[in-house]
């Protein structure tokens, strides 16, 4: 069993984007709903993404915070294009930035589409009280929030929002 620990961050500037390494674009797209999800009828997401030039099927359980259970498989490109067309809501598409700072490395997912404006920050630790260095670029910290997770994007984008849900955006 995998248990992921990530804590996801808001974007603040553009600074970020010259310490940025390599980047990839990625589609992304969810088997099932943020609603089922949220209300506890399904107890994971289950995600469809291509990265590039290859694709996963990743399974990640439904508790809110830094840490949750994650699956993730490699599965054939032509797969994760038939399977995108068979995902509920709309799908994700963004570029991943790396960046290191530290002794970590940062994903930065700036978002296009329906989801553009949006920047948020990830960072996966080993525990959930590790240490790690704060960039300047760093805005407010939204891992409890389940507005910015992705499987909640699909289904109600960025562009739908009000403008009290994008203030510090």
């Amino acid at each position: 069993m995998g248990i992921e620990i990530e804590r996801k961050f808001l974007v603040v500037g553009e600074a970020w984007r010259a310490q940025a390494g390599r980047r990839v674009r990625m589609a992304q797209g969810y088997l099932n709903d943020h609603a089922a999800v949220a209300s506890g009828a399904q107890k994971a997401s289950v995600r469809v993404r291509i990265a590039g030039e290859t694709a996963a099927l990743n399974l990640k359980s439904r508790e809110l915070g830094a840490s949750r259970q994650e699956f993730d498989y490699p599965i054939p490109l032509v797969d994760a294009e038939a399977l995108l067309a068979l995902c509920v809501g709309g799908l994700i598409d963004k570029t991943r930035h790396y960046v290191t700072v530290g002794a970590h490395l940062w994903e930065v997912d700036e978002f296009h589409g329906d989801n553009a404006g949006l920047v948020v920050a990830e960072i996966e630790l080993g525990t959930v009280d590790e240490a790690f260095e704060r960039p300047a670029w760093l805005g407010a910290e939204v891992t409890g929030h389940a507005r910015y997770y992705n499987l909640a994007l699909a289904e109600r984008p960025f562009a739908h929002w009000t403008p009290e849900e994008k203030e510090g955006c």
